[in-house]
């Protein structure tokens, strides 16, 4: 196994707590849980709904993503938490599906929690392997 890279960038979301963006080790890129704040104005307000806070998620991990030469189609598994798991799910699945091409979507798991920072309806994390 070689030393793992620890990325903390400077153009992506800015974290909530003490962590690093992602950290990196033979190739496998573990992705911190992004949340659906806005990169350009990490003070304002959320998004108003799940729709618009999912968007905002994916948004936040293509940010990170790209920062590390990567895009969504490298990304194998996803997990997914929500604050209103009943309500929202299926809102939920309506917008995270279209960033994925029907044929190509990562492994998933989607878990209903009683709190995420910040206030947040949705967090998602997610690995994703280099070519």
């Amino acid at each position: 196994m070689t030393v793992p890279d620890f990325h903390l960038l400077t153009q992506g979301p800015r974290p909530v707590a003490p962590f690093s963006h992602a950290v990196e080790s033979d190739g496998w890129v573990m992705l911190t849980g992004q949340m659906p704040t806005d990169p350009d104005a990490p003070d304002a307000p959320l998004p108003e709904g799940i729709e618009a806070q999912t968007v905002r998620v994916m948004r936040n991990l293509e940010i990170v993503l790209q920062g590390l030469g990567l895009d969504l189609s490298h990304v194998l598994q996803c997990r997914c938490y929500l604050t209103e798991f009943e309500r929202d799910y299926a809102a939920f699945n309506d917008t995270y599906q279209t960033f994925f091409p029907a044929d190509r979507r990562p492994a998933r798991t989607t878990i209903g929690v009683t709190a995420l920072a910040v206030g947040a309806l949705v967090e998602i994390d997610c690995v994703a392997k280099r070519p």
